[in-house]
């Protein structure tokens, strides 16, 4: 399975990355991306700035590891992970996860397993800021509920 994983510093070009991607497939007939960006506001209003901290190295490892536990659930040609750290602004894209397969049933669920994976469990630090000040961002308890429904689930592709 060819697989990339990326910790962005600097913005990244969403359809640039895909087209690569796509360019460097041979027997796919399915490929889903996601695309995450900063959102425009939050309960307490606008949001001016988004930061992500990560401990480099270790959130790498992390994100690589989990792609191990695609690649024996799902049959995939290949999966491609960019995640931004630093200051983002809003509608910035924050997160971009491609997969691929010869079927969609495999690429789509591949790249909502990684999603999970990576709202609830990557060793990510969000913070945002906005007109009523700075605040830590945890995962929701839906981000943990939707990860968790994968330890039942009885396999992939």
């Amino acid at each position: 399975m060819l697989r990339r994983v990326t910790i962005a510093s600097g913005p990244f070009d969403p359809e640039a990355e895909i087209a690569a991607f796509r360019k460097a497939l041979h027997d796919s007939g399915a490929i889903v991306t996601f695309t995450g960006q900063v959102r425009p506001s939050n309960g307490d209003g606008s949001v001016t700035t988004l930061s992500l901290q990560h401990y480099p190295g270790m959130t790498e490892r992390g994100i690589e590891a989990m792609l191990d536990q695609v690649a024996e659930r799902w049959p995939l040609e290949a999966v491609l992970v960019i995640h931004r750290v630093g200051d983002m602004r809003p509608h910035d894209p924050i997160v971009l996860v491609a997969t691929a397969s010869a079927h969609r049933r495999a690429a789509f669920e591949a790249a909502d397993y990684l999603m999970d994976y990576l709202k609830s469990r990557a060793l990510f630090w969000k913070s945002e800021t906005s007109a009523s000040g700075r605040a830590w961002i945890e995962p929701r308890d839906e981000d943990y509920a939707n990860a968790a429904r994968w330890d039942a689930y009885p396999g992939g592709g």
